[in-house]
């Protein structure tokens, strides 16, 4: 019989892969995987906010996420910098904020590696609650958008010529991926969310042939993942939210090289 945490822990990796997997797939197929590492990055000044107005973390992370999201959509539009070059001076300018914010909290105890790499085998119920009301309500936005947003992912001018409302599309990915990151900042930490973004959706490509069927193979591939990541994690004695990365990463990488051999023959 399983212990409770890693009852707990099997709970939370498997949901943050299922939750991710769709999300991850718009965010490959609008080549953002850096915009997502952007808002990840914010999480770290988030949990300092939080601490330091003596909030939830979770909901720190939500509005500095939610933020530097806007700061990207609005900035975005803007063409004296490349889209790439914005993205990196605001990810790295998150991060490092937060790593200072964090280190002048005077007498207050931040794990800094926790939230950085997260910690799965230490997730708790409120942790897993915030993961099943997050997880549920960013599916359900997703599901209740979808047509619009593979729509804008897919090809944004035509999207717009045909009425579809694609700053609205915007706002919510930017949305989605905020509350995502904030629910699994414990779990694989604010350096790692973003691989449960990518690599699902990027295993899933080759053997999808409608963008359904790429997001339920995506998250068929994150929940068996990470559940596999954790197995190595207790067995090999290892840190959890990296060695489900490592799964995670391995899948990706057959499936590409599978691909391509398949397409070189």
């Amino acid at each position: 019989m399983l212990e409770p945490f890693l009852v707990r822990a099997l709970i939370a990796a498997v949901g943050v892969g299922l939750v991710a997997a769709p999300l991850g797939c718009l965010v490959v197929w609008r080549r953002m995987s850096y915009f997502g590492a952007t808002i990840a990055h914010g999480g770290l000044l988030g949990v300092a906010l939080g601490l330091a107005l003596e909030i939830d973390l979770t909901l720190g992370v939500v509005v500095v996420a939610l933020i530097i999201g806007g700061l990207l959509v609005g900035l975005g539009r803007q063409r004296i910098v490349p889209a790439d070059s914005l993205l990196g001076i605001l990810s790295h300018a998150a991060l490092a904020g937060g790593i200072v914010a964090a280190s002048r909290l005077a007498g207050q105890r931040l794990d800094l590696m926790g939230y950085l790499f997260g910690d799965v085998l230490a997730v708790s119920n409120s942790d897993l609650a915030w993961l099943g009301v997050g997880g549920a309500l960013v599916l359900g936005v997703i599901a209740a958008l979808w047509r619009t947003l593979v729509a804008v992912a897919v090809h944004e001018e035509l999207a717009q010529a045909e009425g579809l409302h694609v700053a609205r599309a915007e706002a919510a990915l930017v949305v989605l991926l905020a509350l995502t990151v904030a629910i699994a900042m414990k779990i694989v930490g604010v350096l790692l969310i973003v691989a449960f973004l990518v690599m699902p959706a990027a295993a899933a490509r080759p053997f999808a042939s409608t963008p359904e069927a790429m997001a339920a193979i995506a998250a068929v591939i994150g929940g068996v993942g990470a559940a596999l990541g954790l197995w190595l994690s207790m067995s090999a004695d290892v840190p959890g939210g990296p060695a489900i990365v490592l799964v995670l990463s391995a899948a990706s990488l057959c499936a590409i090289a599978w691909s391509a051999r398949k397409g070189g023959g």
